[in-house]
This record gives C-alpha cells, structure tokens and sequence, in this order.
C-alpha cells in the first residue's frame, strides 16, 4: 500500500485572498491602473515589488504569480497598444524584457523563459488599459497535479524572497 504525501503550504492561504500582498496596501485611485498606483504609490519598491525603474518603463514582480519569478515589463504611461508608445518607450520596454530575461535566467536557472504580451481583453490581457509585457521562467514539469486538478498552483519562496533574488540579479 502506497502512503498518501502531503504537501503543506499553509502561508500561501493569505497570499491567495490577497491579505498579505503587498501590492494589496496600495490604494488605486480613479483614473490610474493598478500598475501605475504601485509604481506612484511612494512605497518602496521592496513594498512595491518594483524590481528596477528605467526612465520610461520599470518592471514588477507579478504578486500572482503563474511561476516563481513571474515578473513584468510596463511602461509609466498607461498605453493599450504597442502602437501607442513611443519610440523611446518601445525601445526601453524591450531592453527591459531582455533585461529581465537575463536576470531570471541569472537567479533561477530555468529551462525555459515565456515571454508575452495579451493586447486587449480578447486576447487575455488582465489590465488593458495598461500594456504590460510578462517573463516567466519555467521548469519542464512544472506544471503538476496541484494544477490541473485543483487550480492551484505551489510556489517555492514567498514573493519578497523572490523580489530580494531578482534585484540582486538585476544587479549583476
């Protein structure tokens, strides 16, 4: 007879109902996206999850993240479409992608990386009205039964410890 494992994870029950996000803290006034409330929150950004900021765009350590290290790329001006950015924010967001890639593959040592961007609510996009470029590093397996028959998805380190390993990364 086989014993039934358990896996435990108990700290992540106030992380799922938001109770200990710390983006959560941050109060989105009208006319602001969630993106652009944390990034003008004056929080620091170890509260923020704000990995790094460029001139026109920063990147943020997703607080539900699909993988460890889900992080994105946003611009600070809140743009629907690639089309509506300018040059100098185009070219900063894909440096910052490049950037970030490289700072995942520095801390994690993923087999993988996805990189995306869901323009519009039909294409998936969670925040439309703010473009947003996602990079998830990912592990062959990684998707499991916890997943696919429960909906749940069991994170290795909380996400402050993952916004500590990627700034330090950033860093490098």
């Amino acid at each position: 007879m086989s014993q039934l494992e358990h896996l435990w994870a108990g700290w992540r029950q106030a992380y799922v109902k938001g109770e200990t996000s710390p983006q959560s803290l941050v109060e989105t006034p009208e006319g602001l996206s969630i993106f652009s409330a944390i990034e003008q929150s004056g929080l620091p950004d170890e509260e923020t999850l704000i990995i790094h900021r460029g001139e026109t765009c920063f990147v943020l350590l997703n607080v539900y993240p699909y993988t460890t290290g889900h992080s994105m790329v946003i611009p600070f001006r809140e743009v629907e479409n690639l089309s509506d950015l300018t040059s100098q924010e185009y070219e900063e967001l894909w440096q910052l992608v490049r950037t970030t890639v490289q700072s995942l593959e520095e801390a994690y040592n993923p087999d993988g990386v996805n990189v995306g961007l869901n323009q519009g609510q039909a294409a998936g996009a969670g925040i439309p009205e703010h473009l947003h470029v996602h990079c998830l590093p990912r592990w062959l397996g990684d998707t499991n039964f916890s997943t696919t028959v429960a909906g749940v998805r069991v994170l290795p380190e909380t996400v402050k410890d993952t916004w500590t390993r990627l700034r330090k990364a950033w860093n490098k």
